[in-house]
């Protein structure tokens, strides 16, 4: 008989969401460890204990953040949250961010498989246009609540985003090996050849069949319900607030602003970027950058 109830309220949902006009929304806290490269910080005597509980601040920031997801039955837009930049802020910070997977919109049409998402390099602007991937999910009978929904847990391996240069990790030795450079053998020395990147990583998601819409933060899609929490090895993303059938719909449309290339294109030019930092600001900065 305990059955009955929650069967209704699944029923009553489902009908609910689909409804014609139907649009939620959805907010998600995501917050990303750096603890290994805030060590690292700690090994260089030139920063001082002001300098570091200012980039320690600012890394927070840059790390911390907020995002909307706008959902319907099909379609969705995903978008941080914007926030006033404080007195004095760094903005190679607000560069690093772009290049660390922050900033831009994106939207999913899990009907026509379609992704797009508005992502900006210094100052210009691009729209990474692909295929929706599909995403093989191993679905598990493990549950938690998360707010007021029982969540399910899922995992799955998905193809690394290669324009995040969070995902970079020192080759084997390498860190080793920079320590006996000099400052000219280091500005000479390509970044990109002392890193690597996995192809793949595991993740680990909570879904709500009690929201029976295919949706979830980033490029996460493929439940039978509302994706609540994902999370990696570095990452976690987490719903801190949910409205259904939002009274003030926002707008849920495909992005157009920017030059269109694939998801390989953009993570080409972003070495070019993270090259060009090198150029910029030496082989001395590599020290602190090279942290995975």
């Amino acid at each position: 008989m305990k059955k009955i109830p929650l069967l209704l309220l699944l029923f009553l949902s489902a009908v609910n969401l689909n409804a014609q006009d139907f649009q939620g929304m959805a907010v998600y806290e995501s917050k990303t460890s750096v603890g290994d490269q805030m060590a690292k910080l700690d090994e260089n005597k030139e920063i001082t204990p002001e300098m570091r509980t200012m980039i320690e601040a600012q890394v927070k920031k840059m790390f911390e953040k907020t995002f909307v997801l706008n959902f319907n039955r099909t379609e969705s837009v995903y978008k941080e949250e914007e926030k006033l930049d404080a007195p004095g802020a760094n903005p190679a910070f607000k560069m690093m961010s772009s290049m660390m997977g922050g900033g831009g919109v994106q939207y999913k049409n899990i009907k026509e498989k379609v992704s797009l998402q508005e992502k900006d390099i210094f100052g210009k602007e691009f729209l990474v246009t692909d295929t929706l991937p599909k995403i093989q999910w191993k679905m598990l009978s493990e549950t938690k609540k998360i707010g007021e929904y029982t969540c399910y847990k899922a995992t799955a391996e998905v193809p690394v985003d290669r324009s995040n240069m969070m995902n970079y990790k020192p080759k084997k030795g390498a860190e080793e090996a920079m320590k006996e450079k000099s400052q000219e053998e280091l500005r000479k020395t390509n970044f990109m050849d002392m890193v690597e990147m996995p192809d793949f990583k595991t993740i680990t998601a909570w879904y709500a069949p009690e929201i029976p819409v295919s949706q979830g933060p980033e490029n996460y899609w493929g439940l039978p319900g509302l994706i609540l929490e994902v999370s990696d090895d570095k990452t976690t993303i987490l719903c801190s607030k949910i409205v259904l059938n939002v009274k003030e719909k926002a707008e849920i449309k495909k992005p157009t602003k920017g030059e269109k290339v694939s998801p390989q294109e953009f993570a080409d030019l972003m070495v070019k970027k993270i090259q060009q930092m090198q150029d910029m600001y030496g082989g001395g900065g590599m020290k602190m950058r090279i942290g995975g």
